[in-house]
């Protein structure tokens, strides 16, 4: 078998990359329906006479208050169940670093100038829209984030299915896009530094990679290890879900001698529908709601913050990403697809603007002491996204019988050996086993031929 060479500008994966894809997005895609129910959830609970219990749990408060976690139920789950998130997107990052598409850097160049492009965007147009406007600089990072589950979960609520090259950047972006909110999340949203707590949290990051390098197993070891880190790292002054992020990236995602698969993608695979079944739906069922009104909604459109998070979300994201796009191949000289257009890479890039999870979060830590402005931020946050995923339906409904067509044939499977034929195009082996299953075939069909009454001697067969 050979892999397709194939490497234009968003071209037919390698085998193994487009099977990890389809795990992984399968488990993203279900993760991403139960979030978008988490949150009409939620902004049901909220706009209804269930919203004072709704507030009651959601400002319920527990935890160790001696370690400084006595933290209400909005608190766990933003910096507790988000954790497990971003420790997903930890391993997945250090995957394409090392196995992925970020392992080269010729084919990393497109995503992440993609990606940033499409950060730097947003952020533009917010600051802009609230210089204008005289509004606060604080939520510039708000509109920059995408999150892959909602973007999947709209793609399946609409029936449609992306060819793989069109999916995997999505995802390529989505990881990308996830280590620069780390980032931004960890230099802009850092406290008061304690020092000493911050120093046992790195003390035990250090004592879980030794751990992992010594290849010690066992959840018992590291479940435990994982939540003192977490407690230190929160009390720190650090946000608590870079703890998440520092041990996935710790993880080894390359195969030895043996192994079928690494410890990190085992890891991945374990603790993934944790993270998209639970952790980020239950961030949603208490961070997305918020009070919707008339007035509310006026409101997002008129005043400067919550303008430019929407403007920022739908114009800034899709901007961005086709703007880096395109220049990332004319400056790289690479070719499009001859299968994908242009307005394929607009529709994605507007399906991107989709920016629930994190940009609540950055919302939630931009705004933090002014609640009023804080529910105001993530109803913007709601609504860029909502029409981001209405225009983004639209864009992709224009091209649905092209991607199933070319789903049809990345899928087409004619000798039945469980390998796509695109992948065996190449191979001498494939085409002698097409050959067999044609001359059976006709073989077939040439005794039917007779038991319906053809001459077996051919005589009269045409010319």
């Amino acid at each position: 078998m050979s892999a397709p060479t194939d490497r234009k500008l968003l071209g037919v994966l390698p085998l193994p990359e487009r099977r990890h894809l389809t795990d992984a997005l399968r488990t993203e895609t279900v993760g991403g329906v139960l979030l978008l129910l988490a949150a009409v959830a939620a902004l049901i609970l909220a706009n209804t006479p269930l919203s004072d219990s709704y507030a009651s749990v959601r400002e319920f408060h527990f935890g160790p208050a001696a370690l400084g976690l006595d933290l209400s139920v909005q608190h766990w789950a933003a910096d507790g169940l988000l954790a497990v998130f971003f420790f997903v997107a930890g391993v997945e990052l250090k995957r394409e670093l090392v196995a992925g598409e970020l392992r080269d850097p010729r084919a990393a160049a497109l995503p992440v100038i993609a990606a940033l492009c499409g950060m730097a965007a947003p952020a533009l147009v917010y600051t802009l829209v609230n210089v204008l406007g005289d509004g606060s600089l604080d939520g510039w990072a708000v509109p920059t984030a995408t999150d892959i589950a909602f973007a999947l979960a709209v793609l399946a609520v609409i029936g449609t299915s992306l060819p793989s090259a069109l999916r995997a950047f999505l995802l390529t972006l989505a990881v990308v896009d996830d280590l620069f909110a780390i980032l931004i999340i960890a230099v802009f949203f850092t406290g008061d530094l304690n020092f000493a707590a911050l120093g046992g949290a790195l003390a035990g990051l250090v004592v879980f990679w030794l751990l992992l390098r010594k290849d010690v197993r066992g959840w018992y070891v590291y479940v435990p290890l994982a939540l003192v880190i977490w407690g230190l790292m929160y009390n720190s002054g650090v946000h608590a879900t870079i703890a998440g992020v520092a041990m996935g990236l710790m993880l080894r995602c390359t195969t030895r001698e043996g192994e079928e698969h690494s410890p990190g993608e085992r890891i991945e695979h374990l603790v993934r529908p944790l993270s998209a079944g639970l952790a980020v739906p239950l961030f949603a069922l208490f961070s997305a709601g918020v009070e919707i009104s008339g007035k509310a909604l006026g409101d997002v459109f008129t005043q400067p913050v919550t303008l430019g998070v929407v403007l920022g979300l739908v114009v800034g994201k899709a901007v961005g990403i086709f703007g880096g796009t395109w220049l990332a191949a004319r400056f790289t000289r690479a070719e499009l697809n001859p299968e994908l257009n242009w307005p394929d890479v607009f529709a994605l890039a507007t399906l991107a603007g989709i920016g629930f999870t994190v940009s609540l979060l950055i919302g939630e830590l931009a705004f933090t002491g002014n609640p009023a402005l804080t529910d105001e931020v993530k109803a913007s946050v709601l609504i860029g996204s909502l029409v981001a995923a209405l225009l983004a339906t639209v864009l992709l409904k224009l091209r649905v019988r092209k991607y199933a067509a070319l789903c049809a044939e990345e899928d087409r499977d004619d000798d039945q050996d469980g390998i796509p034929d695109i992948y065996e195009e190449n191979s001498p082996e494939y085409h002698l086993r097409m050959a067999e299953i044609h001359e059976r075939k006709a073989a077939e069909h040439r005794q039917r031929a007779q038991l319906a009454g053809a001459p077996s001697d051919g005589a009269d067969r045409p010319a």
